[in-house]
């Protein structure tokens, strides 16, 4: 890597999509920015976003991943910024299942991606996406250190007491079933900002950070490392979501399939795709449940009580095994853009030193911020996430080590 080598491009590769974004990681600038949709497709689509915020986009089929990611870097190259670029410095690559082998970022080599390979059956629908965005951007770059940040890594930290589920020990370690936990690029970003927001260093606080998306995931952060969260072996498990059910009895399984002759494809779409907020009401957008709400629609209510009993349920929990809270802070769609939610979820809950401030809480802003009042005990905080700009930092720590 050059001297001058201080960017880094942080690629998504979805099924059918690649998210990107390149950083300038001396100020943490954003030079540019994009989306490829509909890969694979005719009318596959094109969404570039340069520094100046001059978006452009272009349709027309993109056969494959390959082609997206040379059509990424034409558009990169037309604003001067190509993935030829000595500047450059590394290609962070999203990896949503990192198992119990990947505790950290990791440089990617041949024996690194076998590895990720080899845990597909973990992550069937992530994993085979992320492995393709990897093998394309190591043929534009071979020369290039390619960078691969877990979701699953910053759970690692959690103790074997919260770790395991209680099943046969014997049958879990064959099939490597244990609760890994997701989003944990957005929980180590938020975590380190809102220490930084409450004036402190992160091995100081304990936070119970809630990452509320269509996705939606807890974690009890003690001091900087997680030692719970909501996600378990499959993102499924935990919060009510926009199209999971999150926790349910595990013999829901065993009734549907006895009693409904469900099979198991079918539940497992059941459970992930047909649940949740869009299973309770038809809906999973909050802004339209708020909406329905406020008109008095009844499976509207339903649905936005059930989702924010679990909530609850997840802060009390996550209050008991810190033993000590700093704050509560929320993030990602839901948490930073709905103000009911973050008033019902703590409603309630003097006791524990929560509460908001109407006002504050009522507050738009893409800043960090506090929501409650100055005499809280327990601080409730709104931290947007970054998680590209997260991927990036590591990604840059490890190679300019």
């Amino acid at each position: 890597m050059t001297s001058q080598a201080a960017r880094v491009l942080v690629l998504n590769s979805g099924s059918s999509s690649v998210k990107y974004q390149l950083l300038d990681m001396r100020d943490g600038t954003r030079l540019a920015a994009g989306l490829v949709e509909r890969v694979g497709e005719s009318a596959s689509r094109l969404t570039h976003t340069p520094a100046d915020g001059g978006e452009r986009s272009r349709t027309g089929r993109i056969a494959d991943h390959d082609a997206a990611l040379r059509a990424v870097a034409e558009e990169l190259a037309r604003d001067g910024v190509g993935l030829d670029s000595p500047a450059l410095a590394a290609i962070g690559h999203r990896v949503v299942h990192g198992g119990p082998v990947f505790t950290a970022p990791t440089v990617i080599d041949d024996d690194v991606l076998a590895e990720i390979e080899r845990l597909v059956p973990l992550a069937p629908l992530h994993n085979p996406a992320n492995i393709t965005g990897i093998r394309t951007a190591r043929a534009l770059r071979p020369d290039l250190p390619q960078v691969a940040v877990f979701d699953t890594a910053f759970h690692t930290t959690m103790p074997e007491h919260a770790a395991r589920y209680a099943i046969d020990v014997a049958t879990a370690d064959a099939h490597r079933i244990r609760r890994y936990g997701f989003h944990g690029t957005s929980h180590a970003y938020v975590s380190r900002r809102a220490a930084e927001l409450l004036g402190r260093a992160p091995e100081d606080v304990n936070l119970i950070v809630l990452h509320l998306g269509n996705g939606a995931s807890a974690s009890a952060v003690a001091g900087g490392r997680c030692v719970d969260t909501s996600m378990g072996l499959t993102p499924l498990e935990g919060l009510v979501m926009g199209t999971r059910s999150g926790d349910v009895d595990p013999a829901v399984v065993f009734h549907l399939e006895r009693v409904a002759g469900m099979g198991t494809d079918e539940i497992d779409h059941l459970l992930n795709k047909k649940s949740g907020l869009t299973g309770l009401c038809g809906d999973n957008d909050m802004r339209e449940i708020r909406r329905r709400v406020d008109a008095g629609d009844p499976s509207a209510e339903l649905a936005f009580g059930i989702y924010v009993h679990r909530l609850k349920k997840y802060i009390g929990a996550y209050y008991a095994v810190l033993g000590r809270v700093d704050a509560v802070v929320f993030t990602a769609g839901v948490g930073e853009n709905a103000a009911p939610v973050r008033e019902a979820a703590v409603a309630g809950l003097d006791a524990l030193g929560l509460v908001v401030d109407p006002e504050l809480n009522a507050v738009r802003s893409r800043e960090p911020r506090l929501v409650s009042p100055a005499h809280a005990r327990v601080a409730v905080a709104v931290v947007p996430t970054d998680e590209e700009m997260e991927i990036a930092r590591q990604t840059f720590a490890l190679v300019d080590a």
